[in-house]
């Protein structure tokens, strides 16, 4: 194993990742390289919080997403597999130290909440929280109305619009979406650190819709 990833080297692996992944085609407007620096900077934190393996971490959260599978993709549930494998290769490619290389694999592979892969190291739940993280809050709210607008859903579904009495769908309306995943998404967290900061961005999500609510039904 290599010795531990100094600032110098995390910034040096850090310019490699980056160049490669500003290139890649955006399928999917919430995916695109802001969410991708985002995730990474989660990362860190969490990382660093956690103690966790900066050499597994770093890669992981720059590479996650670097195979794009656009959300109506059916091969959305494969996406965090198919760049799993893709980050390997670049990384062989670039000369990485092969003992991360598995462990650093499965944390891409894991992060995704489509694939419903359990994490088996502190590292995989760090990038998965990470991730995660970025589909919280203000970011989230945003990301959601962006992506949602992007497949032509309205605001809100006619009726009940804010699933009192029918089950969520986010084929029928943008708010659907909080109800289908992101407000579930609070408990799935895994270290301490990002569990503080996911309860703060839930509750800023319930007082959005609360508001929102209550301007549309006024």
């Amino acid at each position: 194993m290599a010795e531990r990833l100094d600032q110098a080297a995390i910034n040096q692996w850090s310019d490699r990742f980056l160049q490669h992944v500003e290139q890649l085609e955006v399928v999917d407007v919430g995916h695109d390289i802001n969410h991708v620096i985002r995730v990474v900077k989660s990362a860190l934190q969490f990382a660093e919080a956690e103690q966790a393996n900066m050499w597994v971490v770093l890669p992981a959260a720059w590479l996650h997403d670097c195979v794009p599978v656009a959300k109506d993709s059916p091969l959305r549930s494969k996406a965090s597999k198919l760049s799993a494998e893709k980050a390997i290769e670049l990384l062989t490619e670039w000369r990485y130290p092969e003992g991360y290389l598995a462990d650093i694999a499965h944390a891409i592979t894991a992060h995704s909440y489509s694939a419903n892969v359990p994490c088996e190291t502190l590292e995989a739940k760090v990038v998965q929280d990470a991730d995660r993280m970025d589909a919280l809050g203000a970011i989230g709210v945003a990301r959601t109305f962006v992506v949602g607008a992007g497949f032509g859903n309205p605001l809100t579904f006619h009726e009940d619009p804010f699933c009192y009495h029918r089950k969520p769908d986010d084929r029928l309306a943008i708010v659907d979406h909080f109800y289908t995943k992101l407000l579930k998404l609070k408990d799935t967290f895994h270290t301490r650190a990002a569990k503080q900061e996911a309860n703060k961005r839930h509750q800023f999500m319930i007082e959005f819709l609360q508001q929102l609510e209550a301007e549309i039904l006024q």
